[in-house]
């Protein structure tokens, strides 16, 4: 973790359903509570995704929760939120998405030097050998890890 940089919630399913070949850092206009909810780490990823809509390319179903001490000006937890990128990361984006089996996840949403930012990777869905494998290349880390420090292999 550099410095500046608070990261406020990740995406790890992402990197288990999906394999990521790319990843942007983009801005995300937000409106005042969601800020203040962000800041007490009361945002979730798991279903998110991003699309392109109309040339500008916008975050859906990121959930972040109403804040506690707003009045009825509170924001809509789950509305979609415009990513603030370039017209030609945006138009490369969008062709990549096009490509079947591709999909813009989002990976983090962090602060950096007091701004909001979110990690978004270009991702193919894994099969379930793939999954699999995943799964055995942790273990295998895991057991490596615990032999090097001078544990037991089981």
């Amino acid at each position: 973790m550099s410095e500046g940089i608070k990261i406020v919630t990740s995406n790890r399913k992402a990197f288990y359903e999906y394999h990521i070949s790319e990843r942007l850092e983009a801005g995300i206009a937000l409106v005042g509570t969601e800020v203040k909810s962000l800041r007490d780490g009361k945002a979730n990823l798991q279903d998110a995704y991003c699309a392109v809509d109309g040339g500008e390319m916008f975050l859906y179903n990121l959930h972040i929760k109403e804040y506690d001490f707003g009045n009825r000006n509170n924001h809509e937890p789950t509305r979609k939120r415009k990513l603030l990128l370039h017209k030609k990361e945006i138009a490369k984006y969008r062709k990549a998405g096009a490509e079947k089996g591709y999909t813009i996840v989002p990976l983090k949403i962090y602060f950096k030097q007091g701004f909001a930012k979110v990690e978004i990777g270009l991702a193919k869905g894994k099969k379930l050998h793939d999954k699999r494998q995943s799964i055995a290349e942790r273990e295998s880390k895991r057991r490596l890890e615990r032999v090097q420090r001078g544990g037991s292999y089981d």
